[in-house]
This record gives structure tokens, C-alpha cells and sequence, in this order.
């Protein structure tokens, strides 16, 4: 009598569901971004050296040249503190374009379509691109505090306060990162996201509190300018790392953001990653149905 051996029934792995799994889907498509990144070295490489440039340009060459309310004329020192909040702020802002070129890139090569057809949580392709390219981008901030600090940039307030300046400028970098996300998914090519990345970035940068005082701009951009949530958040990595004027107003126009910049600098960047993320996945779902 031969016995019949039944094959126990193969039982599939379930993924965790709700936000355990849209976690753990986030963390390993950016450690996959991550290693990408790693294997391409020029990538970082270039994007340390722009930054690095725009230092010691905008340090030597318009540091004695550019005079800022409440400093003495032609004080290279008080420019270069004044200026630095600004450059970290425009480093992190750039990285938008990177992160739309590289979601695009995605799209174009047909990566994005073997994610589909894995079982993760749909927003963590997205998720997991910001969060690798927000690692970057602090790599970056690093590297830029230390040449900021070899030509002289000074903090003056503790650590913490110094550690939260940072930590704002992250934030709004991982906000404008849905930007980029959104463009990405948009256009057809990454050379078409780069560009589009870039356009807009450099009106919302030089129309602000960055690189010159706004007190010598028209009225109307003066009101431009310290709405912009760019302003808010250089504004409060000034305050956060000494580097304001003593006795200097710190709004020309009585505009709230440059007030309180801290809590301004905070409430954009989440208002833009609630709004830019939700519309960056549903666009992403419609484009992968």
C-alpha cells in the first residue's frame, strides 16, 4: 500500500500592512538609492564643488563690495556671516533638481515599473528617493560648514541652537525635494527635470534675504521677499546661528515670516511636504496604472 504524501500548502509572505510597511518599503528603496549613489562618486563629487564654488565667489569677490545695514562699510566679515545661511539654504534647495532628474531617470530607464510590480507600499518609491537624497544633501551641508568655517564664518550661539538652524535647512531641502519628485514624474527625460528644477529656483532665491539685504530692493519685491518661504528659513538659520545684525530690524516690510522666522521657516516646509507629497503620489499612481 503506497501512502499519499499531501504537499503542505505554500503560504506566501504577507507584508505588513499601514504605515509599519510603508516605512520598512522606504528605508530600502533609499538604501538602494544610497548604494547607487555611492557607485556613482562624481555624482556627490560635483554636487560638493558648486556649492563649495559659490562660497568663495560670493565671499572674495562681493564681500567688500556689499555693505549690510548696521555693519561698518565694507565689512568682508559681517558679509560672510550674513552671507553663509543663505549659501547653506541655496545648497539644499538645489538638490531639488537632482532629485527630479533622478525620479525621471527612473521613469525613463522603466525602473519605476518593476517597482510596480513588487509588493510595497506605492508612496515609498517616492519616500524613499526624498530620504536618500535629504542624506546627501546633510553629507553636503557638512562639508560646505567646514570651508564656511576655514574662511573665517563664525556661529555664535550654543550648539543646539546651532543644530536647529541645520535642521530647518534640512527640512525645507526635504520640502522642495517634492517639488523636484513632482516635476520628475511630469516631464518625459531627466535633462528635461534638471531644467525644470533649476528655473524656478533661481528667481525664489535671489528674490529673498539670501545674498543681499532686501532694503535696496523696489518696494514690491521687498514684500515678495520676505514672504518667501526661502527668506524665513535663512532668516531663522541667522538667528539660530548668531549671525543677525545687533540692532538691525529684521523685516523691512513688518512681514510676519521675517518676525518669526523660526516658527515661519517650520510651517512652509511642512505645509510643502503635505501639499507637494500628496500630489507627487497621486501623480505617481496615475502614472504607474
Amino acid at each position: 500500500m503506497s501512502a499519499v504524501t499531501e504537499a503542505a500548502p505554500v503560504r506566501t509572505p504577507q507584508p505588513r500592512g499601514g504605515i509599519g510597511r510603508s516605512v520598512r518599503d522606504s528605508l530600502v528603496v533609499a538604501k538602494r538609492n544610497l548604494i547607487r549613489m555611492l557607485r556613482i562618486p562624481e555624482v556627490v563629487i560635483f554636487g560638493l564643488i558648486q556649492p563649495i564654488m559659490f562660497v568663495v565667489l560670493f565671499t572674495y569677490v562681493f564681500g567688500g563690495s556689499i555693505n549690510i545695514p548696521g555693519a561698518a562699510p565694507g565689512n568682508a566679515q559681517a558679509y560672510r556671516e550674513f552671507l553663509m545661511a543663505g549659501i547653506f539654504a541655496q545648497t539644499v534647495t538645489f538638490a531639488t533638481a537632482g532629485a527630479g532628474a533622478g525620479i525621471a531617470d527612473d521613469m525613463h530607464k522603466g525602473l519605476i515599473d518593476r517597482f510596480r510590480s513588487l509588493p510595497m507600499s506605492r508612496g515609498a518609491v517616492l519616500t524613499g528617493r526624498t530620504l536618500a537624497d535629504l542624506v546627501q544633501t546633510a553629507l553636503t551641508l557638512v562639508v560646505l560648514a567646514v570651508v564656511a568655517l576655514i574662511i573665517g564664518w563664525r556661529a555664535h550661539e550654543n550648539l543646539g541652537k546651532v543644530l536647529i538652524g541645520f535642521a530647518l535647512l534640512l527640512l525645507l531641502g526635504y520640502a522642495f525635494s517634492w517639488i523636484g519628485a513632482l516635476i520628475g514624474l511630469t516631464v518625459r527625460t531627466p535633462e528635461a527635470a534638471t531644467s525644470g528644477g533649476l528655473i524656478w529656483l533661481f528667481p525664489l532665491t535671489f528674490i529673498s534675504n539670501a545674498f543681499v539685504p532686501v532694503d535696496g530692493m523696489p518696494t514690491f519685491l521687498q514684500y515678495i521677499a520676505e514672504w518667501n518661504p526661502f527668506s524665513a528659513t535663512v532668516q531663522a538659520a541667522r538667528d539660530l546661528f548668531g549671525n543677525s545684525i545687533a540692532g538691525r530690524p529684521v523685516s523691512v516690510t513688518g512681514a510676519w515670516p521675517m518676525e518669526h522666522p523660526v516658527w515661519a521657516s517650520l510651517i512652509w516646509s511642512v505645509v510643502i511636504i503635505a501639499l507637494f507629497r500628496t500630489l507627487a503620489v497621486r501623480k505617481y499612481r496615475s502614472a504607474t496604472a
